[in-house]
């Protein structure tokens, strides 16, 4: 590739193998790629020592999933690989959707100001990769083994039994958790006869990135029918480095093996640029896709994440975006089920929680797919009588889906949640993930969600009446919306319906677990209890 050189990382043999001795771990994860990676940071972040097995010894090949949404980057700026990511990503919040030559439909994914984290960037995941990575390497409790293959699993009651292949031959370890992040063809998904169902789509797409100097805007463009790719669609990103990404739709017949030869690509890219358009073919692939999960998060001491867990079309950036939101939701639990401030059942939540965010994400991605890809002639007449009525007509607009673009799925009804006792305006219901807003400290400027920490915090909005809520071994600090911390736009009484009293306990993954009218120490460890599953 000539924008990308792809580090090698060292194959280093563990300790426990050379000194043939048998090592528990707390958790070991399978796989680096993007969920994997997080999860090691997140663990990390959380005070757990985490070994991370994979089977290479380099990032992802090739582009692959580029698009990253508003809340897995704030995720990650809270485990310091954020702000990077951000400066060599390309930012965009504007989508437009084209029926043949015209445009059709345009949506803005942020149409409101004072958000740390853009609503959208793209980013060769090789890049993301290789942030983590390095992030991995300055961790202490993180330890990152290349060239480690799982070959077989065995679970006892507390803990798992983990064969490992490596260059110097076999050895055996034990977790007692393992995380799975191997993949939409994970092997630990098979060792533990884990069922992964759901619908197959027959069409294939072609991946192809090119590089290039484009007048094209830093924008979402989608074209259905358009006059270079008659019949199908068409999908433009821009990238890093001047990377192009470029999906075609091919149709069900095609051959893979004769669609990623360079021959056939750059006749596409031509029709669709123009003849005098310079570009360099970097990158192609060709997919298909399925929309599918497994039938429960945790089988025993293996929890699942990413695409092991799920598996979505790429249209809306849900997979690796979901993926993140596993690891988010997951890591305090297991911190806490670990030094015992929580029961085992709290894992359980990971299920109940992350199953609903799968499930929204597949029916999502199923619509989307349907109206990108009618299945019949019926299907396509409706298709594109919404296409020709939303350029004039906005009833029509919402139902134009070229992609809906991956949100967070709020846990409204989770047994974590503390029911409201008082009326709120907004969105801040318990379950849902926190708005961000600017905030001033100590003379300094910074954001809300970089002050709520990795544990239970308490947000209220006036003088903190104590610095802190005990319940248990779990300690929830508090901040005061105010004298000690300046809501210098006012974006957080307006996002959270913050009047004078106002208390929120927010979950150490920064999603709101109750919220009352007035600071009531007693209620609010009610609360925690119940956010743990005590």
């Amino acid at each position: 590739m000539s924008t990308y050189t792809y580090p090698k990382f060292a194959y280093r043999i563990s300790a426990e193998q050379e000194a043939g001795r048998l090592a528990r771990h707390p958790v070991v994860v399978i796989g680096a790629g993007p969920v994997g990676l997080t999860a090691a940071l997140d663990f990390a972040r959380r005070g757990i020592p985490t070994v991370v097995l994979d089977d290479n010894d380099t990032v992802s090949v090739g582009s692959r999933a580029v698009c990253y949404a508003k809340r897995p980057l704030e995720i990650w700026d809270r485990l310091g690989c954020g702000e990077r990511m951000v400066q060599k990503g390309i930012s965009w919040r504007i989508g437009k959707v084209f029926f043949e030559e015209d445009l059709r439909y345009q949506f803005d994914l942020l149409p409101e100001p004072d958000h740390k984290m853009p609503a959208m960037i793209n980013l060769q995941q090789y890049y993301l990769e290789e942030y983590m990575v390095e992030a991995c390497a300055a961790e202490p409790l993180v330890d990152l083994r290349w060239k480690h293959k799982l070959i077989s699993l065995q679970q006892n009651e507390d803990f798992a039994t983990l064969v490992v292949e490596t260059p110097d031959g076999v050895f055996t370890l034990e977790a007692q958790w393992v995380v799975a992040c191997d993949g939409a063809h994970s092997d630990t998904r098979k060792m533990v006869g884990a069922d992964f169902s759901g619908q197959a789509f027959m069409d294939r797409f072609l991946i192809a990135d090119v590089v290039m100097k484009a007048h094209f805007p830093t924008e979402r463009w989608f074209w259905f029918d358009p006059p270079f790719h008659r019949n199908q669609s068409v999908l433009l990103h821009r990238q890093s480095d001047d990377v192009w990404r470029i999906d075609f739709q091919l149709g069900w017949d095609a051959d893979p093996a004769e669609e990623k030869k360079a021959e056939n690509i750059i006749p596409r890219v031509q029709a669709m640029l123009g003849p005098e358009a310079q570009f360099e073919l970097e990158w192609a692939s060709v997919y298909q896709f399925a929309c599918r999960r497994i039938d429960n998060f945790r089988h025993g001491r293996v929890i699942f994440a990413g695409d092991s867990a799920h598996q979505v079309s790429p249209f809306g950036a849900r997979g690796a975006n979901s993926g993140v939101q596993d690891v988010d939701n997951l890591g305090w639990k297991l911190k806490l089920v670990l030094d015992g401030e929580a029961p085992e059942s709290l894992l359980d939540t990971y299920h109940d929680e992350r199953a609903l965010a799968a499930d929204d994400n597949i029916a999502n991605s199923t619509r989307s797919t349907d109206f990108i890809t009618p299945k019949n002639a019926m299907s396509r007449r409706f298709r594109n009588a919404v296409l020709e009525l939303a350029g004039e007509h906005p009833f029509a607009r919402p139902l134009v889906n070229s992609g809906r673009l991956s949100t967070p799925t709020p846990y409204l009804n989770s047994p974590l949640n503390t029911p409201d006792e008082d009326a709120f305006a907004g969105l801040m219901a318990p379950g849902t993930a926190c708005a961000d807003a600017p905030v001033r400290v100590d003379g300094r400027d910074g954001w809300f969600l970089g002050l709520l920490g990795s544990g239970f915090a308490v947000v209220t909005f006036g003088a903190a009446p104590v610095a802190e809520v005990a319940c248990g071994g779990i300690r929830a600090g508090v901040l005061g919306i105010g004298p000690e911390v300046e809501d210098v736009k006012g974006r957080l009484a307006e996002r959270y319906d913050g009047r004078e009293g106002t208390t929120y306990l927010i979950r150490p993954d920064q999603h709101v677990a109750a919220r009352w009218r007035s600071f009531d120490a007693a209620k609010i460890q009610g609360a925690i209890k119940r956010a743990v599953a005590a």
